[in-house]
């Protein structure tokens, strides 16, 4: 509103003619949505605006454009520009293209008709995305995973022809070091199983959040009002709590809730939800930042009860699986004797089974088809869910028993990982995800090349070019100028892989920038639903 823009509406839908205002177009360019813009210019006495600034996501196929230019539309028009964002900027340092149907054609081999168009277009996506942020990448992949090579070349293509259009991408101190590195959903199949225990990505598993809005009953006094908050980087209580644990999340609102009331002058010891409704009706000045607190203790509340209402059990069991040890370090010999009573538990839903299961099988590098039957059995998992824990085999990742993949070649699992003993963990959240381990070992530029090799020429692009010792670093204080490590993950990218963009980000004091993302935001409860689908 504070634009001046009075409506937002989907041109695919039926729309009320407005023929004194002018329309400003976000459009991907493909046929239904040219077809949509030059019905809305058919002649200048049916125009549905009086005239259009027509902006595309990505570049326009030539055809499309020919056929827009010879439109009667064409007249109409005042602006055609391509503005490179055909992705959704999720958080500051995440990025989704929004295609959770990747998942499907990439690892679903009945869907292979479709691969290559979708491919295609995800390339493209990603292609504007390094396009935006200025960068011309070297391409890595994952050697282990064949399709992923297939893919880089694409991105590749993509990138080429942007890199024509625009010499300057790229271009810029460091920026020769920046990587593109794209993996496959069965890099790390353990993260997106696990009940994480931060506070966003608890939320997003336990509670039901919509399209990033959680809703919420408010009392006040008397009155119950529904309340819907976005969650988003426009709060900045959330970019402060998202990547912390449950255990000090509510402490740390309380505190601060506590803080403002003194800072205000509101008075006392004020810091519970009673405490800030009367604070509400007393100082409706403060409304917007109180909301805050309100929203965010409701938000740990709820993860709580969900905790407290069972999750607590399946956490311990779900990171002894995970770390193949006790929260002492000591190796477990028998998971069955804590799995068992889990699978018995008729309160604990199937869901949760399955979580539990797939995650002691991948701990084991795969079981034979009758112990997976007992397990099913055991837990009373219907026969048609059973499809959730062997369609993870399409990932690449050993569930039945053949002899080919052992578990001694998957590299998250914990023998093959990097040592964190020193680094300070909650008893029920030992688990680093995979990611973070490349993400540091890139920064280091220790990254293996055959596991994750250059396309062929990269390499030397992403070399660190030799400094000078005498004016190498003169510019790093005066502009933050970084290299940046773009991870890619078809297939998804879960809340506890996003956290740890952000952490290495951090730790590695503005040398580097990483952002992470995927052709989907994955929750569990998401991927169990992705793994579903890919039996038909």
């Amino acid at each position: 509103m504070s634009e001046g823009i009075t409506l937002v509406e989907d041109i695919n839908k039926r729309r009320e003619p407005l023929p004194s205002l002018e329309a400003t177009y976000i459009l991907t360019p493909c046929e239904k949505s040219i077809q949509a813009l030059m019905q809305d210019f058919q002649t200048s006495s049916k125009s549905m605006y009086k005239a259009g600034h027509v902006f595309f996501t990505e570049a326009c196929p030539d055809e499309l454009f020919n056929e827009l230019c010879k439109s009667p539309a064409a007249k109409s028009l005042k602006t055609l520009k391509e503005i490179n964002i055909a992705f959704l900027p999720y958080e500051s340092q995440v990025f989704s293209l929004d295609s959770p149907e990747t998942f499907q054609v990439y690892y679903n081999p009945n869907k292979a008709g479709g691969r290559i168009i979708n491919l295609e277009r995800c390339a493209e996506q990603i292609a504007t995305l390094c396009a935006t942020l200025g960068e011309y990448p070297s391409v890595r992949y994952r050697s282990d995973y064949d399709k992923n090579a297939e893919f880089a070349q694409l991105v590749q293509q993509k990138l080429d022809a942007y890199k024509a259009d625009d010499t300057t991408m790229g271009e810029g101190s460091q920026k020769d070091r920046s990587q593109l590195i794209i993996l496959d959903r069965g890099i790390d199949p353990i993260s997106p199983l696990l009940h994480e225990l931060t506070f966003q990505a608890m939320a997003y598993d336990l509670v039901p959040i919509e399209n990033d809005a959680y809703k919420y009953e408010n009392t006040t006094g008397q009155d119950v009002n529904e309340k819907e908050v976005l969650l988003d980087e426009n709060d900045e209580l959330w970019m402060e709590l998202r990547h912390q644990h449950i255990a000090i999340v509510s402490q740390q609102v309380t505190k601060k809730l506590k803080d403002f009331a003194q800072e205000k002058r509101m008075g006392g010891d004020k810091s519970t939800m009673r405490d800030l409704s009367q604070m509400l009706k007393k100082m409706p000045q403060y409304q917007k930042e109180l909301n805050r607190y309100s929203t965010h203790l409701h938000l740990a509340e709820d993860c709580m009860k969900q905790y407290q209402g069972g999750i607590d059990k399946l956490c311990k069991v779900e990171q002894d699986l995970a770390m193949g040890t006790n929260h002492e370090g000591e190796r477990i010999k028998d998971h069955m004797r804590n799995i068992v009573p889990i699978l018995l538990d008729q309160v604990v839903t199937a869901y949760d089974k399955i979580r539990i299961i797939l995650l002691y099988i991948i701990h084991k590098g795969g079981i034979t088809e009758e112990n997976l039957a007992k397990l099913v059995q055991h837990a009373q998992i219907p026969m048609e869910e059973k499809c959730l824990i062997t369609n993870m085999q399409n990932l690449m990742v050993p569930i039945i028993q053949d002899g080919s993949r052992r578990r001694s070649q998957q590299p998250y699992q914990p023998f093959h990982r990097k040592e964190r003993v020193s680094e300070q963990t909650y008893q029920m959240s030992r688990w680093t995800p995979y990611i973070k381990d490349l993400m540091e070992e890139a920064v280091e530029e220790k990254l293996d090349p055959k596991a994750f090799p250059y396309l062929s020429g990269g390499a030397a692009r992403g070399m660190r070019a030799p400094v000078s010792a005498r004016y190498g670093n003169w510019h790093k204080d005066r502009v933050r100028v970084s290299p940046r490590l773009i991870f890619f993950i078809i297939g998804g990218v879960s809340y506890s892989e996003m956290r740890c963009a952000y952490e290495v980000t951090h730790a590695c004091k503005g040398n580097w920038e990483v952002i992470v993302g995927g052709s989907h935001i994955l929750t569990p409860e998401g991927l169990l639903s992705d793994l579903r689908d890919l039996s038909s």
